[in-house]
């Protein structure tokens, strides 16, 4: 069976019924979101080196210690998938799952991913010649407690082998709900 296509080559040139195809096809492929980040958090098992445990343990451990502190599917989302741009943006990963997350989570918790970079290098940009107060320039920022929290309390302490850490298949109903939401939904 052939795949419908649009009629244009040019957006310009495009129908009404050519978008409408598009924005059904977009929606189609929008419902396996949550198996793409599933598949991408795996892959996260054969990434940087040079850690005690590989970036997916670090992403499953940072999740755990969210889930067991009570902390609500938004942030237990976020502390999984917080580094899931280390593999396609080293550079910016934190931007990058900031990008992911945002349609489906309240602007806090995208805050929070998209900050976590800067304010995780207090503990260690130092040693590296870098300024480690460098996250004070959002000392007035209202989120920048929760930041703070996040990282200390679940992101650089995660990197340890023998911290009993929940596989991803628990995390698994989480990932489907959360990006399953309606993007941008008020109520998130």
């Amino acid at each position: 069976m052939a795949i419908a296509t649009v009629g244009f080559r040019r957006m310009s040139d495009g129908s009404r019924e050519d978008y409408q195809l598009l924005d059904r096809a977009e929606r189609d492929y929008a419902a396996g979101l949550p198996a793409r980040i599933l598949d991408a958090l795996a892959r996260l098992d054969h990434s940087i080196e040079g850690y005690p445990v590989s970036r997916l343990t670090h992403s499953l451990q940072t999740a755990t210690r969210a889930r067991r502190d009570g902390a609500d599917d938004d942030l237990v989302a976020a502390a999984l998938i917080h580094d899931l741009g280390d593999e396609l943006a080293p550079y910016d990963h934190a931007a990058y799952a900031a990008a992911i997350i945002r349609p489906y989570v309240r602007e806090e918790v995208t805050w929070i991913v998209e900050q976590h970079g800067l304010f995780q290098s207090y503990y260690y940009v130092h040693h590296l010649g870098g300024d480690r107060h460098a996250r004070d320039r959002y000392l007035d920022h209202p989120w920048y407690r929760s930041c703070a929290a996040f990282c200390e309390n679940w992101d650089q302490c995660s990197f340890d082998p023998d911290y009993p850490t929940d596989p991803l298949s628990s995390f698994e109903p989480l990932v489907r709900a959360v990006f399953s939401r309606t993007p941008y939904d008020p109520r998130y």
